[in-house]
């Protein structure tokens, strides 16, 4: 529920947890991996990233573009938190317009960990590479590919390398196909694991729908077993996970049986940062070169040196890290500013952590700019949108630490009020319910609010502020969970409608408003649609109502719904509304409503709009600067 207000202690949990492995990268003690490294490639980002695409357009794949971080009618997370998130309609069925085997680069954000960014393990943005077969290939095919990819491109000795695959339990059988497949080349009966439901099954991602046993591959670091039931999956670090291949076998019914799909489909996932550091023999992704030229200039703009201070490194690794996920978000196709709201609002957070960060490490003044310049340097080539959005960024960057840094002297003063009336009263402690108000409010963190008691000779309940902390996660992982209901694979016949709908909204407010207007974002549950589009401000009750006429003028006349698949190209000759570039000659679904609308999309729609309903708008309100929002309704 992109709209919902979190507070700033607000998790998101991921909730396509096909490759949750990638979130981390793990610290590990590379020195028994040696003779590995002199063996295996060492990969730059860039590199990995190229060679992967190169290996499976070789197999007859075909390479397709990575989608927004902002997931386009889907209520249930706020950005693309895994590869095979865009291309969930076709795992469940739909067919691509590129084909039935596909690669591609994808970039996530997962925001359940925020407060752990800082420590050399957690990433807020990854990379994730992903190869999918939609009723292609199964799982001989599948790991036959990860094998050579991993052996032979790769370079990693087959004796480093160790499998799981699923045990199996009461619903589903033990997956004999995958170990059997994996001890032919050559991986010993000893190096395959027979895991559980917890470790080696994905889905569905609803309460219905694909889902199958996954098999994932480790990498033996060397390190001695931490006794003599280590194996991997393992948190000792002995094994490093690099890749994991979902094998989309059944589909859980409503009953909560198991059937096997008529089509099978394959999803992998193999996390760009967690995989070069280990190609590297890196101890963490933060000593790649996709983080030390951010560090570095963290560094001239401090004047400290990373490396040889922990508190300092943790400042640095969360500035490295905040800079990095918000030029991506502001840079998207979809981009957006910092809000109070949704996406916006987790932005926001970022950036204001990182100010808080830079605060505390010396860095004075607007600093944003000078390290967005470096990410932008790092990532131009393979995400040009970022390119395109460079004023954007720079200045929505500039506009939110001017509004902290005033929020930061609101707080200050107000501490100064709270302080005067303490010492009035005789009071020596902040309690822990204030000290989470000056954070949730004004943004001072613990250490701040201890520092400034400091100088008025007050102590702070810090242990009444972490209750208080704990408490509004708790309430945070509530809410996020409520998210989920009705699932990522909701195409019920309410929200094909109200999906429908959006276009038929987007082509009236184009219309009654100008062709300026672009969606920004858009939210679809069973009861509601709710639209954000660009436009600099509110728009009057006649335009309002002239936009609802319009859509249910176009419902009234039950237009056919026809879906075409061309090329991006040929999909803007014919004035079809598309707002992100693919790959050159890549294939898109174009969309018709009779002659109103002609729209760029994944899907799903009804097939004429007779039966939809009434269009009624509830409300149209600001969402962030130059960006408007509607909540609409179909009323039967």
């Amino acid at each position: 529920m992109t709209g919902l207000h979190l507070g700033p202690e607000a998790i998101i949990l991921p909730i396509c947890i096909a490759h949750a492995f990638v979130v981390i990268a793990a610290l590990i003690d590379y020195r028994g991996l040696k003779n590995y490294y002199d063996e295996a490639m060492k990969l730059t980002a860039n590199e990995l990233r190229k060679k992967y695409i190169e290996f499976f357009v070789a197999k007859g794949h075909k390479q397709i573009s990575g989608a927004s971080l902002i997931p386009e009618n889907d209520p249930t997370v706020l950005f693309t938190t895994a590869g095979m998130h865009p291309l969930v309609p076709y795992l469940q069925g739909a067919d691509h317009p590129s084909g039935n085997k596909l690669v591609d680069y994808q970039k996530c954000i997962r925001t359940g960990d925020i407060d752990s960014v800082g420590d050399p393990n957690h990433l807020t943005f990854f990379e994730m590479l992903g190869n999918w077969s939609l009723g292609a290939y199964f799982k001989v095919e599948a790991i036959n590919y990860s094998f050579e990819f991993l052996t032979k491109v790769l370079g990693i000795p087959v004796e480093k390398l160790s499998v799981t695959v699923f045990a199996g339990d009461a619903d589903v059988p033990r997956d004999e196909e995958s170990a059997n497949t994996w001890m032919s080349l050559g991986i010993p009966r000893e190096r395959v694991h027979f895991m559980p439901r917890e470790d080696n099954w994905w889905g569905p991602a609803g309460e219905t729908g694909p889902c199958g046993p996954d098999t994932e591959m480790f990498i033996d670091t060397g390190r001695p077993a931490c006794g003599p039931d280590c194996k991997p999956g393992c948190h000792c670090g002995k094994y490093f996970e690099v890749w994991n291949d979902v094998l989309m076998q059944y589909r859980k019914t409503k009953e909560g049986t198991f059937v096997e799909m008529k089509r099978k489909c394959i999803d992998t996932g193999m996390g760009i940062e967690r995989t070069i550091a280990i190609l590297q023999g890196k101890k963490s992704v933060y000593e790649t070169e996709v983080f030390t030229p951010i560090i570095a200039q963290v560094e001239a703009l401090s004047g400290k040196k990373y490396g040889e201070d922990e508190s300092v490194d943790n400042s640095i690794r969360i500035i490295s890290d905040h800079i990095r996920t918000s030029v991506f978000i502001l840079g998207d196709q979809r981009g957006m500013a910092p809000s109070n709201v949704g996406q916006g609002y987790i932005l926001r957070r970022l950036i204001r952590r990182a100010v808080r960060h830079a605060r505390k490490i010396g860095i004075e003044g607007n600093f944003m700019s000078a390290l967005a310049q470096v990410v932008l340097d790092l990532y131009g080539e393979p995400y040009p949108e970022l390119l395109e959005h460079e004023d954007f960024i720079f200045s929505e960057l500039r506009t939110e630490e001017d509004k902290f840094n005033e929020t930061l002297i609101k707080g200050e003063r107000e501490f100064d009020k709270m302080a005067t009336g303490m010492k009035k009263g005789n009071q020596t402690q902040i309690g822990g319910r204030m000290a989470f108000k000056l954070y949730d409010t004004y943004g001072f963190p613990i250490e701040i609010t201890k520092e400034l008691a400091g100088e008025y000779g007050f102590s702070v309940d810090v242990e009444g502020f972490e209750e208080a902390f704990a408490k509004h996660q708790e309430v945070s992982r509530a809410g996020a969970e409520q998210q989920f209901k009705g699932g990522l694979a909701d195409h019920s016949e309410q929200t094909t409608a109200l999906h429908t709908a959006t276009h038929l909204l987007h082509k009236a407010l184009r219309t009654v408003l100008g062709e300026h207007v672009g969606q920004k974002g858009s939210n679809i549950t069973v009861e509601r649609l709710r639209f954000d589009f660009t436009h600099p401000e509110p728009m009057t009750d006649e335009q309002i109502q002239k936009v609802e006429d319009m859509v249910n003028e176009a419902i009234k006349a039950d237009l056919p719904v026809k879906c075409e698949t061309m090329t991006l190209a040929e999909a803007r000759e014919k004035g079809a509304i598309a707002f992100f570039e693919s790959k050159y000659g890549e294939e898109v679904k174009v969309y018709s409503i009779g002659d109103f609308s002609k729209e760029v999309c994944g899907g799903p729609h009804v097939t004429h709009t007779g039966d939809m309903g009434h269009f009624h708008i509830l409300k149209e309100q600001s969402s962030s600067a130059g960006v408007r929002r509607i909540k609409a309704v179909l009323e039967k």
